[in-house]
């Protein structure tokens, strides 16, 4: 028998809203086409996406490296702005994902669809409690930001955004442009990690998740597309482990190493990846 589930209407006005803002920033852009507004909302998109990336991520939900408190209030605060819920929130969502993975307890199951893992479980509500993240509960920023995780989103997601464009006549081009379609592009660059990452690609390390390594979803999610890799060594703060392998968030906290930013970076031996593929190898061979 099929669970009927609650839709969220919070959750489904909030995106509504976004994504018809977003296409009023696209008429927007048509009639008042500004190349500082442009640079504004390149600028968001990769401040917010690192928020995501490199700090609800891979420094929240998996510490995989540590961070100065002042590269963390940045990854909370441009996190907030990205309107995918409190760092806490993401991360208690994202480690029961890893323990469950492809299980009706994952939140964002693939084996529920392409469109369910994509956007469908944001749409509905749920009884995912928070749990998983007693280290987090114990960090002052974290709980901070989740205390005042909606006046964030609006103050750097949007006001802040206007107040810049503000500056060379173009404040509702901002907030159209680098606050919504900024936040619309970015909210499928996220989801794809959860939808396409699982679908699309090769599995060089483990068959055992459904996790999988792509160019293509790491070209539009800052680095995250290599997530076979991802799903077999979780505490690694590389997703693209190899040299050539795109991966903008992992060169990111890697030059923040060399001033002082982070540190830490916890890396996978060579030799366990080594012998992940070998494993791998042997198996397709005696397919």
């Amino acid at each position: 028998m099929t669970t009927r589930r609650e839709l969220d209407w919070i959750n489904i006005s909030v995106l509504g809203a976004v994504h018809l803002l977003a296409a009023g920033g696209v008429v927007w852009s048509v009639f008042h086409f500004s190349w500082a507004t442009i640079a504004l909302a390149l600028v968001w998109f990769a401040l917010c996406g690192l928020g995501i990336t490199g700090g609800y991520h891979r420094l929240f939900s998996h510490p995989t490296y540590e961070a100065a408190a002042w590269l963390r209030w940045v990854y909370l605060v441009f996190g907030a702005a990205s309107v995918q819920n409190s760092a806490l929130k993401w991360s208690s969502d994202h480690r029961v994902h890893h323990s469950k993975v492809d299980r009706d307890e994952d939140p964002y199951n693939i084996r529920s669809g392409f469109w369910w893992a994509h956007i469908g479980w944001v749409l509905v509500k749920g009884d995912r409690a928070i749990e998983r993240v007693k280290d987090l509960e114990a960090d002052p920023l974290v709980m901070w930001q989740h205390r005042n995780y909606v006046l964030l989103a609006v103050v750097f997601g949007a006001l802040i955004p206007m107040g810049i464009g503000a500056l060379w006549g173009d404040a509702i081009g901002a907030l159209l442009i680098a606050g919504f379609l900024r936040l619309a592009l970015q909210y499928h660059a996220t989801f794809a990690v959860n939808s396409l990452a699982h679908y699309l690609g090769s599995q060089p390390y483990d068959t055992t998740t459904s996790a999988r390594d792509s160019f293509v979803t790491a070209l539009v999610t800052l680095g995250e597309g290599y997530h076979n890799f991802h799903h077999r060594f979780q505490n690694d703060y590389r997703n693209g482990v190899r040299g050539w392998q795109l991966d903008p968030t992992k060169w990111f906290v890697w030059t923040m190493s060399k001033v002082g930013a982070t540190r830490n970076l916890r890396r996978t031996p060579r030799e366990k990846i080594d012998a992940a593929l070998a494993a791998r190898r042997a198996q397709r061979s005696a397919a």
